[in-house]
């Protein structure tokens, strides 16, 4: 029988902080609620297509990793963080940084997750994180490319990298582009026009962050101007983002 960290759960979204401003409710728009929000990586709002389903898989079977490591390779905006902050969750691994793992004790034991880790400077300690997982605790990295192409002085950690299981992460295809933008949009109580969702993925950028912001900026213009959040409204808010060259920075 599988514990329940054997494969990860379906959790509850994180919650909302309402802020103090009454909402505008006019004839022309949807009602919305201003709310403060914090990036949400639970399991539930992760969105899985053919383009994510082996690290998807890879993350349910994290027991059977080999050596006890894998490491996710993806551009930025892929999903990389939203999976392994996941996976954190549903193992009570330790987040750790790339300063903590120079400090003496700085690692606690158990599993692991570690972001960025082709961004590690050194190698001593990465050794010794991968050296711990092949003992049995769990380690979970994250990157842009891949292990082979670390850099490294250590002969020892030049070959154990070039072992490592990885998984590679595309960039979003429509399918999951499609459930973040109604993710978003759920999330802030809007109900968008049919023709939106087609509309915003001919013309958006390819990545979950570029989706949040781009719903950010269409929920604020719309509580601006007292619209509602349609095509035009999107169509101006694109055309300015190409104006001044700021809707994704």
């Amino acid at each position: 029988m599988k514990r329940a960290a054997d494969s990860l759960p379906a959790v509850s979204r994180l919650g909302w902080a309402v802020t103090d401003d009454p909402p505008y409710s006019g004839p022309d728009t949807q009602l919305r609620l201003p709310l403060q929000r914090e990036p949400s990586f639970d399991r539930a709002s992760f969105v899985v297509s053919e383009r994510n389903r082996e690290a998807v898989d890879a993350m349910d079977d994290w027991r059977k990793w080999p050596g006890g490591c894998l490491v996710l390779v993806g551009p930025e905006g892929c999903g990389k963080t939203h999976l392994a902050r996941a996976w954190a969750a549903a193992t009570e691994a330790a987040i750790i940084s790339r300063g903590m793992m120079s400090q003496s004790g700085g690692v606690p034991p158990g599993p692991v997750l570690l972001e960025d880790a082709d961004r590690v400077e050194g190698g001593e300690a990465l050794f010794n994180l991968i050296n711990r997982a092949v003992a049995g605790d769990a380690l979970l990295l994250t990157a842009r490319a891949p292990p082979r192409s670390w850099k490294t002085t250590l002969p020892d950690l030049k070959s154990r990298l070039n072992a490592l299981y990885t998984v590679d992460m595309a960039p979003p295809d429509d399918d999951v582009l499609e459930g973040v933008l109604r993710n978003l949009f759920r999330d802030r109580h809007i109900r968008p026009d049919p023709d939106l969702l087609a509309y915003l993925l001919r013309r958006m950028e390819r990545s979950a962050p570029a989706a949040a912001e781009l719903v950010d900026r269409l929920d604020l213009a719309a509580d601006a101007a007292r619209r509602s959040i349609n095509r035009a409204l999107a169509r101006e808010i694109l055309e300015l983002g190409e104006r001044t060259g700021d809707l994704f920075p």
